[in-house]
């Protein structure tokens, strides 16, 4: 009778074992789903955040201050806008540009180029960029370069533009100028910009 009684007791601990690990192995307990809940939520926000991130690239990428002006470009001998000039600018190349105040920096007379182009950095084409002289092509030709020639970048306004090869989206000469601003968003200095064409400016009333 004892003997029974200690195997029914060893019998009954053995199905509770087993019971607890077959409880344990199959569904997730709530606080393991609460767990995996909050995981997959922050999963989502971090990939929120990239997406946001790559959107803002134009911007973000961008060389908010030149650098050196290209060889070859011409002085503009008497241009709308003369150095020193106070402007407003109606443009949006970057953020806290259109309708900033700025002071003309620098006027020359060239073609100007809006292009695609895919950078050498990778990542998506940036389509109709705005702008490149003919000064800032590799190797330029003498005459100026008409909508879908192809061409290769001599610059750096953006990351990955130095070296790529692009696409003339539009072409027209005229007078393109550098500006100095101060970002409307953020308070930036911002320090020969290059470029604005004519038409993206207005005077200071």
């Amino acid at each position: 009778m004892k003997k029974q009684k200690v195997v029914l007791g060893i019998s009954s601990m053995l199905l509770i074992f087993l019971l607890s690990a077959c409880a344990n192995g199959g569904e997730p307990s709530q606080n393991e789903n609460a767990d995996n809940e909050t995981e997959t939520q922050e999963n989502v926000n971090n990939s929120e955040e990239e997406s946001d991130s790559t959107g803002e690239m134009d911007h973000s990428e961008m060389n908010h201050s030149g650098g050196e002006v290209p060889q070859g470009l011409t002085e503009a001998e008497n241009p709308t806008y003369p150095v020193g000039s106070k402007v407003i600018l109606h443009a949006d190349h970057m953020a806290g540009m259109n309708g900033a105040e700025a002071t003309v920096s620098g006027a020359f007379d060239t073609t100007v180029y809006s292009v695609t182009y895919t950078p050498t950095t990778g990542g998506e084409p940036v389509e109709d960029h705005k702008w490149v002289v003919h000064e800032e092509i590799e190797n330029p030709s003498e005459e100026s370069y008409k909508p879908g020639d192809q061409v290769v970048l001599n610059a750096e306004h953006m990351k990955g533009m130095d070296g790529a090869t692009a696409t003339i989206d539009t072409a027209e000469q005229t007078t393109v100028y550098m500006v100095d601003y101060t970002d409307e968003e953020t308070g930036e200095q911002i320090t020969n910009h290059m470029w604005v064409t004519e038409d993206e400016l207005s005077p200071v009333e």
